[in-house]
């Protein structure tokens, strides 16, 4: 007998032949991609002796540990060909937008789809510095961290804590169709907590940063721009006429505009999964600043610092390479989970640095960086593996050179991203189709059905991970 065969119905199409059962499947290809729910109908029985946790019979599912070539939405916001060393936002590559853009034009870009004309952008900066004030209970919940918590935890915990606030902006307390009917009643509830989210982001990330000083708070002023309000509140000392310098204010806003949104990052990601329940953005944002908050994403550029604190001189440099071949330390700032080449932010940001060093100095650690640039550059070993410099390499130094401390780093990550962030919530909410909740798939490899047995006839399980710790207790 011959096998069951079937015709595309177009050359857009993926043809699967099931040799389990003989059967062909034709799947579309749309936007070069497939729907992983496709696959669902690729059914089976279970074969003799195979585990029934497998769900043969309900269909195939698609295995993706990390999200490595999955996509969960279709979106106009980002785009990045890693290959290329390619960034474009809405369009727009990086380079042009650093060059000739703000990051709050580039902000209204993301979250609109458009560059604005100077009536649109006017209304949207003086929103977003409008509501760059807080409640001045704000403050008594800042003080009561620790003088020596870390920043992220304060600002992290601060978003969370403006959603109590505002019970108009809770689709909880509001219906759930606050966000999605689209409507413009709908629209200026989700416009005013986009204009909140963004001009207090700076507010907050500079009170987390006077606790630490254990210095008062001060007040956003008034006719500086959303960089220069945001120097203005962490160093303003009581000088007067005090202004932030201005290319320190530019270098800044660049570095802003340049982390102002990366894709379907974990960050971004983590928000979108959040707010797919529909919560309210307040709390979304905060989900996303602590998943930023980790060493393999906000976190990269404090690393390079200490890397780089600990390697010295420049002439240590090539014994600290020869270390990262033998696995026995970690190389960071180089290499990227998108870019496969450069990272085209990199090079922007090195020039930025260039301008700021003018200003502060060179600092120290720079003759070390540019020793390690070069001799990783022209090694075969980080040459076949494509390890070049990223955007957190250089922005570290600058960070540093500007005079904020290294535990401070990721929140000058977190407070532009905060734009990105809520571009994608809003395409989300506004989605054809309406919002549905993410729930990921698990290929579940744990026991089968087993029977409950009392406590004095169990046997241990032995063994490292299988059990709780014994942990000693001090005092």
């Amino acid at each position: 007998m011959g096998q069951p065969t079937a015709t595309p119905d177009s050359v857009n199409s993926l043809t699967v032949h099931d040799n389990r059962t003989g059967k062909v499947y034709n799947i579309p290809i749309v936007d070069n991609s497939i729907p992983a729910t496709a696959f669902k109908t690729i059914q089976a029985p279970r074969a003799p002796g195979e585990r029934e946790e497998n769900e043969t019979e309900k269909g195939l599912r698609v295995s993706d540990k990390g999200f490595l070539n999955t996509a969960v939405l279709r979106s106009e916001i980002t785009f990045i060909d890693g290959d290329a060393g390619i960034l474009r936002y809405r369009g727009y590559p990086i380079e042009q937008l650093a060059l000739h853009s703000s990051h709050l034009e580039t902000a209204y870009l993301l979250i609109y789809g458009s560059l604005p004309t100077k009536p649109q952008f006017k209304i949207f900066e003086t929103e977003v510095l409008h509501h760059g004030v807080t409640h001045a209970d704000a403050e008594q919940f800042c003080r009561s961290f620790r003088y020596d918590a870390h920043p992220m935890a304060i600002l992290t915990s601060a978003f969370a804590y403006l959603g109590s606030y505002y019970g108009e902006a809770n689709p909880s307390l509001q219906g759930q169709s606050l966000y999605t009917r689209g409507n413009a009643a709908s629209l200026e509830i989700m416009d005013k907590q986009i204009y909140r989210l963004i001009g207090k982001a700076t507010t907050l990330a500079a009170m987390a940063y006077r606790v630490r000083q254990g210095r008062e708070f001060v007040t956003p002023p008034t006719g500086l721009s959303y960089t220069g309000s945001f120097l203005y509140q962490m160093d303003h000392l009581g000088e007067e006429n005090y202004t932030p310098n201005p290319i320190l204010e530019k270098a800044l806003d660049v570095l802003f505009l340049l982390h102002a949104d990366h894709e379907m990052n974990a960050s971004s990601t983590t928000v979108l999964q959040t707010g797919s329940s529909l919560v309210d953005p307040y709390s979304a944002i905060a989900a996303g600043c602590a998943s930023l908050y980790g060493p393999l994403h906000g976190g990269a550029n404090e690393a390079v610092i200490r890397m780089l604190i600990s390697i010295g001189k420049p002439e240590n440099v090539p014994a600290f390479l020869e270390a990262v071949k033998k696995r026995e330390k970690v190389l960071s700032g180089f290499g990227h989970r998108v870019y496969k080449t450069s990272d085209p932010r990199s090079f922007i940001v090195r020039k930025t640095a260039d301008e700021v060093f003018k200003i502060t100095g060179k600092d120290e650690l720079l003759e070390t960086a540019m020793a390690l640039h070069a001799a990783a550059m022209k090694d075969e070993y980080f040459i076949k593996r494509k390890l070049a410099p990223n955007v957190d390499f250089w922005s570290g130094l600058i960070y540093r050179a500007m005079g904020f401390p290294l535990d401070f780093f990721p929140v000058l990550f977190a407070v532009p991203r905060v734009v990105g962030w809520l571009a994608h919530w809003r395409q989300m909410m506004l989605q054809e189709g309406g919002v549905k909740i993410w729930r990921p798939r698990q290929i579940y490899v744990g026991a089968s059905k087993r029977d409950y047995v009392p406590i004095d006839e169990r046997v241990a399980v032995e063994g490292l991970r299988k059990g709780p710790s014994a942990i000693s207790h001090s005092g």
